[in-house]
């Protein structure tokens, strides 16, 4: 792979991933609306369908990638039980409470997360840097809660769920990369998912979601929005980044990936007709502006 040459197509791709991820809201409110999913309900249907597709491109690609070490088994539970799961539950809560830039920016507080789990876990230094970086992101949290304002409709419990959020987020990095030495991609990806999505089968409350889509009155149409979000909202964007990164180095991917929190922002006020106030948008710049400030100075290292 040559991480040094930067082709307009996989600068292309990059940003196309982190504007489908953007548009997880519009799914996410619209199996709410055409049945009353709860959020651990979506979770499980867009992690089920992801699996299956991805099961089934790992099987035309290769068919010998299914072969993982029993001693790799605790490893594939934290990246689909831990990360996976743990951050699309907290994030589609997130999305249900609060307005859609609040949830998405929440989320990509995952950097920051990544940093402090790698100084604890592989043991980087923390710098002036990262320091200033880290000030920064938490003024933007405190600036995106709306500072206890009763028109931001957003809760300490919120803020903490789109927190984990992000946790989660960061730990797919950490654990991704230990399993990227020993797996393809496509292995990787296939069994997160699967982990993923067995282990939401368990918290989803199986013969109340039969029900909600046996007695939905638009059956085909929900048939084909559940397909839409897996495939638009998962399958899509991961097959796109990965494809990126190969002729776009990661420290520059991360960076174009956070387009993600600017579509979900335009959506949820275009679509949704979200309100922003001036400190929610000062917040958002100031998360963002300290997630360009660690992948920039990762990317000089």
């Amino acid at each position: 792979m040559n991480t040094t040459t930067h082709k307009p197509n996989g600068t292309l791709l990059i940003i196309l991933a982190g504007i489908f991820w953007g548009s997880m809201g519009i799914f996410v409110r619209g199996l709410t609306d055409l049945a009353g999913f709860t959020a651990i309900q979506i979770v499980s249907i867009r992690l089920s369908v992801a699996a299956l597709i991805f099961t089934f491109i790992l099987f035309i690609k290769d068919s010998k990638g299914f072969r993982i070490s029993l001693k790799d088994i605790p490893l594939f539970l934290g990246l689909g039980l831990g990360s996976i799961l743990f951050f699309t539950t907290c994030y589609f809560t997130a999305i249900r409470m609060m307005t859609l830039s609040v949830a998405a920016i929440l989320l990509y507080t995952s950097p920051i997360w990544v940093m402090l789990l790698s100084l604890f876990l592989f043991h980087e230094k923390m710098t002036a840097h990262k320091l200033f970086a880290l000030g920064i992101s938490f003024l933007g949290c405190i600036l995106v809660s709306g500072l206890g304002s009763d028109n931001s409709g957003i809760t300490l419990i919120g803020i903490l769920i789109g927190l984990g959020s992000g946790l989660g987020y960061g730990l797919y990095s950490i654990l991704g990369t230990i399993a990227l030495r020993r797996y393809s991609t496509y292995t990787v990806t296939t069994y997160t998912f699967v982990t993923a999505a067995i282990g939401s089968l368990f918290l989803c409350s199986l013969p109340d979601l039969w029900y909600k889509i046996t007695v939905c009155p638009r059956k085909p149409s929900l048939c084909f929005f559940i397909i839409l979000t897996g495939s638009v909202t998962a399958v899509i964007p991961f097959l796109l980044y990965t494809l990126g990164l190969e002729q776009v180095e990661a420290s520059r991917a991360a960076i174009l990936a956070t387009i993600e929190p600017m579509v979900a922002t335009l959506i949820g006020i275009v679509v949704f007709h979200e309100y922003m106030t001036i400190m929610s948008v000062l917040g958002i710049l100031c998360i963002l502006c300290a997630i360009l400030l660690l992948n920039s100075h990762r990317s000089q290292q």
